[in-house]
């Protein structure tokens, strides 16, 4: 393995001094080597595309922003079921938030769910943008992460809550 990386290695310097060399001057005593000799010009045909024109906000944007905010508030929504189940007394179910304590509380209210919900919606939903708008092939991942996310909080939660 080693051998094969060093010859290939050999190659791309060996390629690189022989192009550096540029043409070869006549070894005639009649050649008079002036400054404009060794300036060497290659004319190289480049190609520009100019790049697509892609709306940062287009239809398929929209449809995982919207599926990303809605998983998100359900999420919210059911982990107000372990207050709800705190307030009655219930034993036995979950009357306290576990998963995701540092976010919501141990007990969470109403407005720190939603709360936390639009803070999560919205920061995905910019991130997202931000990628979209500077071309990055992965912009949907923020969304995608935040669905799959609060797909799970919410199985969780109807799961051990309800």
């Amino acid at each position: 393995m080693k051998s094969i990386f060093a010859s290939v290695v050999a190659i791309m310097l060996w390629t690189n001094v022989c192009a550096a060399q540029g043409p070869a001057l006549p070894d005639v005593p009649s050649v008079v080597l002036s400054e404009e000799s060794f300036a060497i010009e290659r004319s190289v045909a480049v190609e520009t595309r100019s790049p697509q024109k892609v709306k940062p906000i287009d239809m398929k944007f929209a449809t995982l922003a919207i599926i990303s905010t809605g998983t998100t508030f359900a999420d919210s929504y059911t982990t107000l079921f372990a207050r709800e189940n705190w307030l009655a007394g219930k034993k036995g179910v979950c009357n306290a938030e576990v998963q995701s304590a540092y976010l919501y509380g141990t007990h969470p209210t109403v407005g720190r769910a939603y709360g936390v919900a639009s803070a999560k919606s919205a920061a995905s939903i910019l991130a997202a943008y931000y990628l979209r708008k500077h071309h990055h092939k992965f912009w949907s991942m923020p969304l995608v992460a935040n669905s799959v996310i609060s797909l799970e909080g919410v199985t969780q939660n109807i799961s051990a809550c309800n």
